[in-house]
């Protein structure tokens, strides 16, 4: 291990306490997307007593942040980025008061150690993860421009780096027809529950003709009304998914004729609401073997290979137009499902505390290999560049 490495892991081991403290009070104190007013003040405090220059209300949400410590003149902007909203009515089942506390020590100990090099660290607090995605607004204000690379952590079962990601695109679709008594006027009356119904058939028969990563699911959240009364609207909820973008695109496409063709038969309107779009990761190789070499050289648990395909992200969006990656410690037993009681119950454990402080080490010793090797951040560009090209 190089000095470099050696002393700025002695840093965060010097600080592992106020880390550890920062993530239980996180912990004790569960606030949901948009609301996370005291997770991102004790960051912002803590990152503010320590020299970083603070901009606050970024991107357009009150709990977002960014900050900065500029090291030398030029150099790599190394992004650090955490997330700390908990799920509603559950708490932090998804390990992001983890996030905080990890990136903090990471951005804090390079601050001190890395005082001979060139460089910027720079650290985004992003909100509200769980329910809008709160990067996606984020990316459309201009947030993220100005980093090279981006590095997460992430609580898991294992200590590992992802490949791909599904990208996403959540709907409402809502149909709007004409009431009438069911049983003594049904002729006058228009169903918008028909145009679900149909539009539902439509879907079962398109799930032939498209790829095999393709997941299409739907459920209805207003049925219209009682069975005696030709309901006049109704409502459903969809999730589209594809390992990538570019073909869910035209997997949309094709699901919106559907909806049109469900109308026509109905003789109803309709509406179509996108409420979510997430984009499917670009898969960085060499940076999550950089990521994973410094797990092995912090001794991080249960080290495994990469996960193949993973769920839906906002991350995504961001690797989508910079190269990143998350490292996922180990902190719960495998086969442990996130957002699920046991993953609340570790949530202060020794094994999650252990986790945040190799997190914290791998994510810095990662920033030192890209900022003290440039072969090492164009070999990481180059191979992100090369990869979207091939969408």
């Amino acid at each position: 291990m190089n000095i470099l490495k050696t002393n700025t892991f002695a840093y965060i081991d010097k600080i592992s306490d106020k880390l550890l403290n920062m993530a239980d009070c996180i912990f004790d104190n569960p606030e949901i997307g948009l609301q996370e007013y005291k997770s991102s003040e004790l960051l912002i405090n803590t990152l503010k007593e320590n020299g970083f220059n603070i901009e606050q209300n970024i991107g357009g949400f009150e709990t977002a942040f960014r900050a900065t410590y500029t090291l030398g003149n030029g150099g790599p902007a190394i992004g650090l980025l955490c997330e700390y909203d908990a799920i509603e009515n559950l708490g932090h089942a998804c390990g992001h008061h983890m996030q905080g506390p990890s990136i903090i020590g990471a951005a804090i100990a390079l601050k001190e150690t890395l005082q001979n090099e060139n460089c910027k660290i720079v650290v985004y607090g992003t909100p509200a993860e769980e329910t809008i995605g709160g990067k996606l607004q984020m990316l459309k204000e201009g947030c993220f421009q100005d980093i090279d690379v981006a590095l997460m952590m992430h609580g898991s079962t294992t200590t590992t780096t992802d490949i791909k990601s599904l990208a996403l695109s959540n709907f409402t679709i809502k149909f709007h027809g004409t009431s009438a008594h069911a049983a003594l006027a049904p002729e006058k009356g228009r169903s918008a529950l028909d145009g679900i119904l149909l539009l539902f058939q439509g879907i079962e028969f398109m799930r032939e003709h498209v790829k095999e990563d393709t997941r299409i699911h739907y459920t209805i959240t207003n049925a219209g009304g009682p069975a005696n009364v030709v309901p006049k609207y109704a409502e459903a909820k969809f999730s589209l998914r594809s390992y990538n973008r570019v073909y869910l695109d035209s997997v949309i496409e094709r699901f919106k004729k559907i909806v049109h063709g469900a109308s026509l038969m109905t003789e109803t309107t309709y509406e179509i609401i996108e409420t979510k779009s997430l984009n499917n990761k670009i898969p960085v190789l060499k940076l999550n073997d950089i990521l994973m070499d410094n797990a092995k050289l912090v001794g991080a648990p249960r080290i495994s290979p990469p996960r193949e395909k993973t769920g839906s992200t906002d991350f995504g969006n961001l690797m989508y137009v910079i190269p990143g990656s998350c490292i996922r410690i180990a902190f719960v037993p495998e086969g442990t499902s996130s957002h699920s009681d046991e993953f609340l119950n570790a949530g202060k454990t020794t094994d999650a505390h252990n986790a945040i402080i190799y997190a914290s080490k791998i994510v810095a010793g990662t920033a030192i290999d890209l900022i003290t090797c440039p072969d090492n951040l164009k070999a990481v560009k180059d191979e992100f560049l090369n990869n979207k090209n091939k969408i």
